[in-house]
């Protein structure tokens, strides 16, 4: 039988059609919902384009947890098609052959078109990053020098488009690279900064669009933001590493494990990064006492999470953030709720999706809430700034 490419280019035109096509309803439904926009500089145009890749980049990510969840993501064992193909469809005969081979196996026709799916919305979304970077720069260049200074700077979508073609590098190597754990965890991670990415933009451009001021809250509560937004994002490392190796089910009970508070555990295999799925990096076989090592110190890690959210929820309450704060505990609650269900109910598919689309959910309101807020610099906490800041790379810092 005939080897299969990694990388077989072939497809690449017509997948790149399918992501336009993908793209093309939104941005024209868009474009006509707003299509008086132009005496505003184009700003509520841009909102909404900006608002909608965001909720489609959220998509993605939780749809993304479906070809791990579910072993698919060999589904199409070469990059960017499945067998040289634009989809399985083109691809049956293999498909065929290698499913009647090994049943059970990586590559069936179910787990090839879910593959590809993710494949499609994840080309829509880097077509709608496109448009909006080049909606940003036609703006800029219109603008006049007053309306520059307000607006976001353009390179702010620049760098989101910089960072989905990374994003897609991550995934071609997620396949070629046959689910090597560091890497897989690696496109998790871009998937979650590519989210705190348009968040930042769609709370700007809300922002502007709204002309509405950001909230000055006291250094300590900013800095309790931070500290918070940074543990939730080792806590999504820490999940994406349970994930990529396969250790949910190391932990089948809570709050104990194995029926013990300190199960035995083998932190040097567990957490040595560079090596093949279920291997060590000297070849042999990961041990259970590893994948129970990256198991229970997720868990662990998970209550200094909860602590910090419940601790800035309940700050919040009192002011402008409330929206936020709400947010913050419900989705806190929710965390605990699928992961609990993940432990206890043998990794339902519905829990373990959505427990991974609460942590892309907790980073999108944290990037919001420093985006929406400021330190009150020698003033009252209740004070509002007079414009949000607006800059970015290649201009002043913004605020958050």
């Amino acid at each position: 039988m005939e080897t299969q490419p990694l990388y077989d280019l072939a497809p690449l035109a017509r997948l790149m059609l399918l992501g336009v096509l993908i793209a093309l309803g939104p941005l024209v439904w868009i474009g006509w919902r707003h299509r008086g926009d132009r005496g505003q500089g184009g700003s509520r145009r841009l909102q909404a384009l900006t608002v909608f890749t965001l909720f489609l980049t959220f998509d993605l990510g939780r749809f993304g947890a479906v070809p791990r969840l579910t072993d698919s993501g060999l589904g199409c064992p070469d990059w960017p098609g499945c067998y040289g193909s634009a989809s399985p469809i083109g691809a049956k005969d293999e498909i065929h052959a290698a499913q009647t081979a090994m049943p059970t196996g990586p590559v069936t026709f179910s787990k090839a078109w879910i593959e590809m799916i993710h494949r499609y919305l994840a080309t829509g979304v880097g077509v709608l990053i496109i448009a909006l970077t080049v909606i940003a720069w036609v703006q800029h260049r219109r603008a006049g020098a007053e309306a520059r200074a307000a607006a976001l700077s353009p390179w702010w979508p620049t760098f989101t488009l910089v960072w989905v073609c990374m994003q897609g590098a991550f995934g071609a190597l997620t396949v070629t690279m046959k689910l090597f754990p560091a890497i897989v965890t690696l496109h998790l991670m871009g998937g979650i900064g590519l989210l705190a990415l348009l968040a930042l933009q769609a709370s700007r451009q809300s922002q502007l669009a709204a002309q509405r001021s950001t909230a000055a809250l006291s250094r300590g509560l900013r800095a309790l933001m931070w500290a918070t937004l940074a543990a939730v994002v080792m806590q999504v490392a820490l999940g994406g590493w349970v994930s990529t190796n396969y250790a949910v089910l190391a932990c089948t009970e809570f709050p104990a494990c194995q029926g013990q508070w300190w199960p035995p555990m083998d932190f040097r295999q567990g957490f040595e990064v560079w090596r093949e799925l279920g291997k060590t990096g000297s070849g042999e076989n990961l041990t259970f006492a590893a994948l129970t090592a990256i198991h229970y110190t997720h868990r662990l890690f998970a209550y200094v999470v909860f602590a910090l959210l419940i601790a800035l929820g309940w700050a919040l309450r009192g002011t402008a953030l409330k929206t936020q704060a709400r947010a913050l505990l419900t989705i806190a609650l929710l965390q605990f709720i699928t992961g609990l269900s993940n432990v206890v109910l043998d990794w339902p598919l519905v829990a373990a999706v959505l427990h991974t689309g609460g942590a892309a959910l907790l980073v999108t309101v944290l990037v919001w809430a420093l985006a929406e807020s400021r330190v009150a610099h020698g003033a009252a906490q209740g004070e509002r700034h007079s414009g949000p800041a607006s800059r970015g790379p290649g201009g002043p810092a913004v605020s958050a």
